[in-house]
C-alpha cells in the first residue's frame, strides 16, 4: 500500500480530522479522516421499511434516509453500534441484523466507510426518536422505487436500498 511522503493535521474537530498529505506527483492533498459509520434497512413484521427525516446542516435542507450512525464509542464493533443507532433514531430494536456490505462513502477526500446492515425489527417502537428525527414508515417496495427513481438525495440510503432489495425473503 503506498504511503505518503509527508502527512501533518491540519485541523481536529469533534468527528473529524483534516491532514494535508504530500504524495509524489501531487500537491498537498486534503484528506479528511473520519469515524466509519453504520447504515441500517430496518423492515418491520408487516413489511414496511423506517426511514428517517432530518435536518443535515451542509446541504440546507432535511433529508429522508436509513437511520445511520458514526462508530464512536471506543471497542464498538459495526453490529452492535447498528442496533444501538436504529433505537436511538427510531424507537425500535432489532430482532436480527444482517450485514449487507459496505462502500467508502467519498474515497475523493475522506476515508469514511460505511458498514451496511438489514435489520428485521419488533412490531412496535419502544421508545422515542432523537429529538430532530421523524421517522418515516413506508412500504418496502415504494422506498424501493422511490430509490430507484432518484427520489433519495443520499447515496448511502439508495445503495442500502437495493442490497436489502437484493436479499431473499420478504
Amino acid at each position: 500500500m503506498p504511503e505518503p511522503l509527508g502527512v501533518r493535521r491540519a485541523w481536529e474537530g469533534r468527528w473529524l480530522s483534516v491532514w494535508l498529505e504530500d504524495w509524489p506527483g501531487l500537491d498537498a492533498y486534503e484528506t479528511v479522516r473520519k469515524h466509519d459509520a453504520v447504515g441500517i434497512v430496518p423492515r418491520t413484521p408487516d413489511g414496511d421499511v423506517l426511514l428517517v427525516r432530518q435536518f443535515r446542516p451542509p446541504v440546507r435542507d432535511a433529508l429522508t434516509e436509513i437511520p445511520a450512525g458514526l462508530l464512536d464509542i471506543d471497542g464498538e464493533d459495526a453490529m452492535t453500534c447498528a442496533g444501538r443507532e436504529l433505537f436511538e433514531e427510531t424507537g425500535f430494536h432489532a430482532e436480527t441484523l444482517t450485514f449487507l456490505g459496505g462502500a467508502y462513502l467519498s474515497p475523493g477526500f475522506t476515508d469514511e466507510y460505511m458498514h451496511l446492515f438489514m435489520a428485521r425489527t419488533r412490531p412496535e417502537p419502544e421508545g422515542e426518536p432523537e429529538p430532530g428525527i421523524e421517522v418515516v414508515r413506508m412500504p418496502f417496495d415504494d422506498a424501493i422505487a422511490a430509490a430507484r427513481a432518484g427520489r433519495f438525495r443520499n447515496a448511502s440510503t439508495a445503495l442500502a436500498l437495493f442490497l436489502a432489495a437484493a436479499q431473499p425473503g420478504p
